[in-house]
């Protein structure tokens, strides 16, 4: 008998849970699983935003943006152009500025329309009646050329976007409208790929 005393007593000294450690370790399994599964179903949506539009083709790691034509009286509204276009190949399609000639593509354009004037709101006294509120539009004609291979690879006549500004604050307009611009012609150039 004692023998078999020893045998109970060697199989009570092994770790026993107690009920509240399992209900514990089943709630944690659960979290564990759901966070698993959480993190599996955004997977695929991070996948798709990291690799979506694909940027511009394999071959096209230089650019060249040129000064657009200005068929408007602003002389300003170019060389912001020019310098926010630069900024925005380089930065957010990963290319480097080249001459013309070196580049593997090119950026060219004309600056249609420029309206700086456009009142869209209004002080409340009516007497006075002035705009409060204004907003202009730039519009451009743009074509983006791989050079090497002599395909265009995003172009639009008549590409407009527009900027908001308070009374006498002009330049925060047309920087708005020129970063619309600009973005409009990155999705552009994306978006054939």
């Amino acid at each position: 008998m004692p023998r078999a005393a020893v045998s109970s007593s060697s199989t009570s000294s092994a770790p026993t849970r107690s009920a509240p450690s399992i209900a514990r370790s089943g709630i944690v399994d659960r979290g564990r699983r759901a966070l698993i599964a959480l993190a599996l179903a955004l997977l695929p949506a991070a996948c798709v935003y990291g690799f979506a539009g694909g940027g511009l083709p394999p071959g096209v790691r230089t650019v060249a943006v040129l000064p657009f034509d200005n068929q408007t009286p602003s002389t300003e509204i170019q060389a912001e152009l020019l310098e926010r276009l630069r900024d925005g190949f380089r930065s957010r399609l990963g290319v480097r500025e080249a001459p013309e000639a070196r580049a593997n593509a090119v950026v060219r354009g004309t600056i249609v329309r420029y309206e700086p004037d456009i009142p869209v709101g209004f002080s409340a006294n009516a007497q006075t009646a002035v705009a409060a509120q204004r907003q202009l539009e730039v519009v451009v004609d743009i074509e983006v050329v791989d050079q090497t291979t002599g395909r265009t690879l995003f172009q639009r006549k008549g590409l407009s976007a527009r900027g908001t500004y308070l009374e006498q604050r002009e330049p925060q307009g047309r920087r708005e409208a020129i970063d619309k611009l600009v973005q409009d012609v990155i999705d552009g150039a994306q978006s054939q790929w």
